[in-house]
Parts: structure tokens; sequence; C-alpha cells
């Protein structure tokens, strides 16, 4: 048993330390209009793998491992929806996400995209962006879109409840106090950001496994590691964009990719629908002009929302005009 645990710690090791996204930061692409991130291969110029593979240790929940490698909840379920999130058992591959297309949004300050569960990270003079998962508001108390920024920031917050949440917790027979001071209970955590919105944060949580879930009153939640990092970096003033955009489209190098995620609406988009606004984005991004996609590609991303990014187009090498001389009669 001690022999085969050992053999699995060893294969983790090797599947996981093939990718750098224990990080969550990457180049941005060379080319300022393509959109496709993710780990390379070390040496090498290809476009980076979807995913790679971990293996659950004995004690994992696949809640455990999406943290160790800042995923959210929704997203390692949709990346392995065969795989049990309390009991993967000891030894199962566990798909991790390695790449994604960045949002189509300014590419400065902060990005959310909410049926993504994500957010992006642009720091001021690089050529990088940092991306973390977040959790965001539940349909009954919708996190609002539209651009906002940073207007306070408080380490150790208290917490004073709307009246409105103080009446749905009372409902349940859970009697909130005035003011929740702080400390390790305070659904808050242990840092919080103001945006311009009123009464709506980006704020640590002492809930992490909620995490890249529909589960907050509007708010967004952070991992407290990840907010931790990014807490000081973050001046007030910086922008933040809140979108919703479940399908993306983008470029890298001749390539077009799309990757689409379940809507936020409880009210399911028809498959046309879902394919009639996938061929708006790929006409735009292709200069309104309509290349010769693979079909098959396009409707299984379409019909499985996986979040994975997925080959759809490439553009064909130009052609070289070479005739062969002729011999002279």
């Amino acid at each position: 048993m001690i022999i085969q645990k050992a053999k699995l710690a060893v294969i983790a090791l090797i599947f996981a330390s093939s990718s750098g996204i224990h990080a969550a930061e990457f180049d941005l692409p060379k080319n300022s209009g393509d959109s496709l991130i993710g780990d390379r291969l070390e040496g090498t110029d290809k476009h980076p793998q979807p995913h790679f593979y971990t293996v659950a240790a004995e004690e994992d929940t696949l809640l455990d491992i999406a943290r160790r490698f800042y995923i959210g909840q929704n997203e390692i379920l949709l990346a392995n929806p065969s795989v049990d999130r309390w009991l993967p058992k000891e030894g199962t591959q566990v798909k991790i996400p390695n790449s994604r297309l960045l949002p189509k949004a300014p590419r400065n300050g902060i990005v959310i995209n909410l049926p993504e569960y994500r957010m992006y990270y642009y720091p001021p003079n690089k050529n990088r962006v940092v991306t973390y998962p977040i959790s965001i508001g539940r349909l009954d108390w919708k996190t609002p879109l539209g651009k906002t920024r940073i207007t306070a920031k408080t380490r150790n917050p208290t917490w004073t409840p709307p009246e409105s949440i103080k009446r749905e917790h009372a409902a349940r027979g859970d009697i909130l106090p005035n003011v929740v001071p702080a400390g390790p209970d305070n659904p808050l955590g242990l840092y919080a950001m103001r945006l311009g919105v009123p009464g709506y944060l980006i704020h640590s949580t002492n809930k992490p496994f909620g995490v890249g879930m529909s589960v907050t009153h509007g708010c967004i939640r952070m991992l407290p590691e990840n907010i931790e990092q990014l807490f000081p970096n973050v001046p007030v003033g910086t922008d933040v964009h809140i979108v919703n955009q479940p399908t993306k489209v983008g470029w890298l190098d001749d390539s077009l990719y799309i990757q689409v995620y379940p809507n936020l609406e409880k009210t399911k988009a028809s498959y046309e629908d879902r394919l009639e606004q996938a061929l708006e984005l790929i006409v735009r991004a292709n200069n309104n002009q309509h290349p010769v996609i693979n079909g098959a590609a396009l409707r299984k991303a379409l019909e499985e929302k996986s979040g994975r990014p997925v080959l759809i187009y490439k553009k064909p090498e130009p052609k070289t005009n070479s005739h062969s001389a002729k011999a002279a009669p």
C-alpha cells in the first residue's frame, strides 16, 4: 500500500509539474489582437494544451484539487463530468483546464466574466494577466454588469448585514447581529475592496469551497490565498469591468478558437440561438467575413459547454507562385 501511494504521488507530480498553472499568471499573446492564453510546453512555440491531468490522492475531494490549481467548483465539474466531487477515488486522473480565451473587454485593471466564474487582472505596465476563480451573485441577487472601479480597500473588515439579508437569514432561524466583527467567522474574510456600485464588494470568504459558484448576494468572492495576493497590487481607482460572456471567440496566431460555458439564466437558450450568437462572434472576429469553419467541432463545443477552448478554424497557408522554367526548344 505504501509503495502504491508513493507511485501515485510521483505520477501526480509528473502530470502537475508539466504546467505552471499554479501561478495563475500568464504572458499575454504577442499579437495584441490574439486572445488565447495558457502554458506552452517549455522551449516550444506550440499553442497551449487545453488541459493536463493530475491524480487524486486518497484524502482528496474534487474541490480540494480545484483549489490547488486555482480552479472554481463549477469549472472543475465541467471538466470532469464523470468524476464524483466528494469521492474521486485514489488514483483517478483529474482533468485540469490549462488555457482560456481572454474576455472581450479592455485589457487593463480587473475584468470579471460572470458565466466563467473568473476574474482577470492586468497588472499595469506588464505584458501579463493574472486570473482567479470567483463566486458571483445568485439568480435572485445578481452581480451587476458594466464598468465600475475600486473605491476603497479594507483589511480585517467588519460586516454590517443589510436589512434584506438579515430578514432572509431570520426566515431560516439564523439571527444575524447588526455588525459582524472582523475575524475568521466574518463572511468577508480578511480583505475587502469596495466597488463604485453601492453595496457591492470584492472580498475574501470563510467558505472557500463555494468559490466558483453562484452563491453570493451579488458580491464577488475570492479564495483567501488569491485575494491576499491581489489586494496589495490593486490601487484604489482601478477600473473593474463586469461582463456576461458565456461564449468567447478569439485567435492565437492563425488559429481561431471558441470557448463555451453554460448561460447564467434559468431559461436555457436553444441550440439555434447559441449557434446564431457564436456565428456572429466568429464573423466579427474574422474581419466581418465568414470563414470555412469546422462545423463538427463548433457543434460539439456548443452542445458540451465544457469551458474548453476548441479549435474551429485555421487560416490556410499562403500559396507560393513557383513556375518551373521551361527549356528552350
